[in-house]
């Protein structure tokens, strides 16, 4: 059975065998907690900085199917929501002062020099991915070793271009919050009131009127009331709400707004 640094070898070695040297993806994936808008990110203890979780593309893949790979593997969810939303190409972009050839010779075990197919220029494609925070399974790797949900307003520092790639999967994201089941993608199941109002704002960064915002998603049948209360300590229980996903992709396909 083949062990991790056999594992780490063989990429380096024989990957451009099995993988398109010049193009890659980076996952931006999001999650949602305690009024935290989350992306989970990794840290390879030899390069200090964290990074999106990404990959190379097979030669057997296409493009959609590497983002969704790499974010079964992080997270250990099917069939999660994956949207595609820029490709970032400057020139020099993968070239970072902690990711060096003696780095990666040191880490290896192996003689890599400025010429290894890594160091060539790549054009990333970049996916954001929305899953619930509590169903999620984080996983690191053998390169990158520990992997650790963040809160979207204190990111640490990141490798490459990785705090731009976050920034602009932000904003796309707060412009397909209108035409895609953002909400639904995120939320647990079952949600209060005030947890969905909190969920769109922190998303959205602004406040939302909580009247018409709750009035207008009951009056277009987007969420339904269960008549299931919500135990809260000390306070008189909430009624839990949940998606009628039928409806809500239909508004949201019709283009109807629900602020």
């Amino acid at each position: 059975m083949i062990n991790a640094q056999e594992e780490l070898e063989d990429l380096f070695l024989k990957g451009n065998q099995d993988y398109l040297a010049n193009i890659s993806v980076d996952n931006v994936i999001f999650g949602y907690h305690d009024k935290e808008l989350k992306v989970l990110l990794l840290r390879n203890p030899n390069f200090g900085s964290w990074m999106l979780p990404g990959g190379y593309i097979k030669k057997t893949e296409d493009v959609e199917k590497a983002a969704t790979r790499v974010a079964h593997q992080r997270t250990g969810l099917d069939h999660l929501f994956l949207q595609q939303f820029k490709v970032f190409s400057t020139p020099g972009r993968n070239r970072d002062p902690h990711i060096t050839p003696e780095v990666l010779s040191q880490l290896t075990g192996l003689k890599i020099d400025e010429n290894h197919w890594m160091f060539q220029p790549i054009v990333s494609i970049g996916f954001y991915t929305l899953t619930e925070f509590s169903k999620a399974k984080i996983n690191g790797s053998f390169f990158a070793e520990v992997a650790q949900w963040w809160d979207i307003n204190t990111l640490p520092p990141l490798l490459f271009d990785h705090t731009q790639i976050i920034l602009e999967a932000l904003k796309a994201l707060r412009l397909h919050i209108y035409h895609y089941p953002v909400g639904y993608e995120l939320l647990p199941e079952k949600f209060t009131l005030p947890e969905i109002r909190a969920l769109y704002e922190t998303v959205l960064g602004t406040k939302i009127d909580d009247r018409n915002f709750t009035r207008k998603l009951l009056s277009l049948g987007i969420i339904k009331n269960t008549n299931e209360l919500k135990n809260v300590a000390g306070h008189r229980p909430p009624y839990l709400y949940t998606f009628n996903k039928e409806v809500y992709s239909m508004a949201l396909k019709d283009g109807v707004s629900i602020f």
